[in-house]
């Protein structure tokens, strides 16, 4: 029987099962579900999750609750994983672990408009807890999972319930000048690749070039054919 999380009190949790939880929490958010409903499903190979949210602010703020639930993870893994295990984010929302990818955050929305209210956020969590039986030992050395790094002890509803913790007070901090400005220090120092070179595909765009930094609003500073180009962060969320 799997074990049932504990999500703190403004989060409802729903179990997905063997369906996706991100597909069942955006189904959720278009049908007026309220803000906090946590949907969820756990695998021997990945831990699945997705958040919905109702921003109070136009989209190109609201986008910060995406940086939050990164950094909520990383505080998790922080606190359940060995210590040399090594946690970071890409921009577009790859998570790593050690280096190599071990699964990511996704983001969809009401409007990809920056400047509108959005109805609602939902913010999507995955993380693989094993790879595939066959494949090889060193076959994707880009791709790792949890137990590849010595964390595959880990207890996955433990990580999700610590996720839902560490998201929701980083998530009621973004209302606070001071809390916004931490979590952008705080993400600064997991941040993959910041000041190097970076590619990566958005749902409209293939983008590449030198990686310097972040707005107020996370939206990517990126250096390519000798000028700066500001990327806002909602240009990460995806299509229909």
């Amino acid at each position: 029987m799997t074990q049932i999380p504990t999500f703190p009190p403004l989060m409802k949790g729903l179990a997905a099962g063997p369906a996706n939880p991100f597909t069942i929490a955006c189904d959720q958010a278009r049908r007026g579900v309220d803000a906090g409903l946590l949907t969820w499903s756990v695998s021997p190979e990945r831990l699945r999750a997705a958040l919905v949210l109702a921003p109070e602010v136009a989209l190109e703020a609201a986008t910060a609750a995406f940086v939050a639930c990164g950094v909520g993870l990383q505080n998790a893994l922080g606190v359940l994983a060995p210590p040399e295990t090594a946690v970071h984010l890409d921009w577009s929302g790859g998570v790593r672990l050690n280096g190599a990818h071990a699964g990511g955050l996704r983001l969809w929305s009401a409007t990809r408009d920056p400047a509108a209210l959005p109805d609602w956020l939902v913010v999507g969590l995955e993380l693989t807890l094993k790879l595939p039986t066959e494949w090889e030992p060193g076959e994707t050395p880009d791709r790792t999972a949890l137990d590849q790094e010595g964390c595959g002890d880990l207890d996955p509803i433990a990580i999700l319930e610590s996720w839902s913790r560490h998201s929701l007070v980083w998530i009621n901090r973004l209302d606070d000048r001071d809390g916004r400005a931490e979590l952008h220090r705080e993400w600064s120092g997991l941040a993959w690749n910041l000041g190097d070179s970076v590619a990566m595909t958005l749902p409209d765009e293939r983008l590449a070039g030198t990686f310097l930094g972040v707005d107020e609003n996370f939206g990517m500073l990126l250096k390519t054919s000798g000028t700066t180009r500001l990327i806002p962060l909602s240009r990460i969320i995806e299509e229909n």
